[in-house]
Formats: structure tokens, C-alpha cells, sequence
């Protein structure tokens, strides 16, 4: 086990002690992430957020799919997974949090490069995009009631059951991918007149 920060160039160096320490990993799972409401505008408050989602998320995911690049040999059986836990706030732009619900929308498009990538230069990586809605977790404010709230297990079980599948992109549960799928409908003109959204 080691502690990092991703925001860090430090983190790739304690990524590969890890790796070394373990051996060529079947998964790697990213889920470092912060975020919260922010309508006053705090800049340091969004600028925090789009370093530890994007930046955070670019060097660690990045450096991991370059070992596999260089490493072939070990995965000449098998294919290396990378899920990411983006969120389903990066279907559309969340009022009430701009720089969460951006960097969550900029994670899901930077897998979908990285998934063309690879394929194109025959690296064995594969991806899935965990876009969960919300759960129980420190993340989230304790003085808000949100909707659909399901508690860490649940969410927990769904990923693994996900992983195992080898989903390339999970939303969960069927409550969420029907939202999903109906906010995708709303026109944008609608949608940014949408103004009592608020969670």
C-alpha cells in the first residue's frame, strides 16, 4: 500500500514502487476525485477540482498505459483494464458545480481518445467508465437530501459485477441509466434554462 497525490509528478514514481512491489496488474482502478457545489465562483475552489479530476487523472492513467506501452511482453495473453470513476454529472453541465461536472464530462472524452489510442498503437488496454450517480461517500454535503442515494456496497457491487463483465462504460442502476438517457434528450437551449436543478 502507498499514499500519493496525483496531483504530484511524485505519484508516477510511487506508482511504479507499487507496481514493482506487486507485479504487472490485470487492473488498474482510479477513483481519486474531489468536487462539490460551488455557485459563488471560488476560483481556487474550481481550479483544485479541474487538477485533481483532469491533471490527476491524465498523469496517473497515462504513465499506467505507457508501462503497459513498454511492458508488452507481460500482457501478451491478456489485455490490461483501466476504470476510472467518472460520474454521471458529466452528462451534462451541472449548474451548481461547473468545474466537477466539466471534469467529469473531460475524463469520460479523454477514455474514448485513450480507447482509440491504444487500439491504434496495438497496446493491450482496455476501459471502462464508471459513471455512477450518488452515493453515500465524505464527497458528498451531509446537510443535502439527494435522490437515488445508494450507499457505498451497493455501488461497490455494481462495479465489480461491471469489471467483471468488462463493461466499457457502467452507469448504475437502472434508475440512473434511464436519466441518463432521458438528459441526453433535453435540447440545450432547455436544458440551460433549467434553472431549478439544483443537486
Amino acid at each position: 500500500m502507498a499514499a500519493l497525490d496525483v496531483t504530484s509528478p511524485e505519484a508516477e514514481g510511487a506508482l511504479d514502487a507499487l507496481i514493482a512491489e506487486t507485479g504487472a496488474p490485470d487492473l488498474f482502478l482510479h477513483v481519486a476525485g474531489i468536487g462539490n457545489q460551488n455557485k459563488a465562483l471560488d476560483v481556487e475552489k474550481e481550479i483544485s477540482i479541474i487538477r485533481t479530476n483532469c491533471e490527476g487523472m491524465v498523469r496517473m492513467v497515462d504513465h499506467f498505459v505507457n508501462y503497459v506501452r513498454n511492458n508488452r511482453e507481460l500482457y501478451s495473453d491478456r489485455y490490461a483494464r483501466v476504470a476510472v470513476v467518472t460520474s454521471l454529472a458529466g452528462t451534462r453541465g451541472m449548474g451548481t458545480a461547473p468545474a466537477y461536472s466539466s471534469s467529469k464530462s473531460m475524463q469520460s472524452t479523454y477514455l474514448t481518445a485513450l480507447s482509440q489510442l491504444v487500439r491504434m498503437e496495438g497496446i493491450p488496454v482496455r476501459f471502462t467508465d464508471i459513471r455512477p450517480g450518488f452515493v453515500d461517500t465524505e464527497i458528498l454535503s451531509s446537510s443535502k437530501k439527494y435522490p437515488m442515494m445508494m450507499s457505498v456496497k451497493e455501488a461497490a457491487d455494481h462495479i465489480l459485477k461491471g469489471l467483471a463483465k468488462q463493461k466499457r462504460v457502467l452507469i448504475f442502476d437502472g434508475r440512473y441509466r434511464l436519466l441518463a438517457a432521458l438528459w441526453r434528450l433535453v435540447p440545450l437551449w432547455l436544458w440551460e434554462r433549467m434553472v431549478r436543478i439544483t443537486n
